[in-house]
């Protein structure tokens, strides 16, 4: 009887101790992969010879909407939301621009994201090259990183 006792406590509290370790590392994993995700494509940005003679040919051969700013707004919907509004920038730079160094690279890409403060820390853990710091507009918060081939790239969490 004793024996018997013994062993059912044993296996209790191992099932308890199995349990509690898979709920802690599924809820330890869930969080940073939900911290860590992109939510979206932020902008495409490219380096030209003539940036404004680029966005013009964009806009009568594709229908490009110039603002004021000099690139083009694509607005869409929240698949997860309809209610919230987001938006996918496009934008030329001259091909002297000094604004995607280090990389040397003709491109960008802005990716959307959330919680971008967290997200750093963790890059920053895991050794990710962090190319300046932290921005904040009235549209949002913004830093660029390096990833392993030397392209850089935009991260942005949008204030809305």
């Amino acid at each position: 009887m004793k024996k018997t006792t013994i062993f059912i406590l044993a296996l209790a509290v191992a099932f308890g101790m199995g349990f509690t370790f898979k709920t802690v590392i599924t809820d330890r994993s869930k969080n940073l992969t939900e911290m860590k995700r992109v939510t979206g494509i932020g902008g495409i940005f490219f380096k030209c010879k003539n940036p404004h003679k680029v966005k013009d040919w964009y806009k009568t051969h594709l229908g490009f909407i110039i603002n004021p700013w000099g690139g083009t707004s694509f607005e869409w919907r929240l698949a997860t939301d309809s209610s919230k509004k987001g938006s996918t920038e496009w934008s030329t730079f001259p091909d002297t621009t000094k604004y995607f160094e280090p990389s040397t690279k003709d491109f960008m890409i802005n990716y959307r994201v959330e919680n971008l403060e967290a997200l750093v820390v963790e890059l920053k853990k895991e050794g990710v090259t962090i190319v300046d710091k932290m921005e904040t507009y009235d549209y949002g918060k913004f830093i660029h990183i390096m990833d392993i081939e030397g392209n850089k790239i935009e991260l942005w969490e949008p204030s809305n």
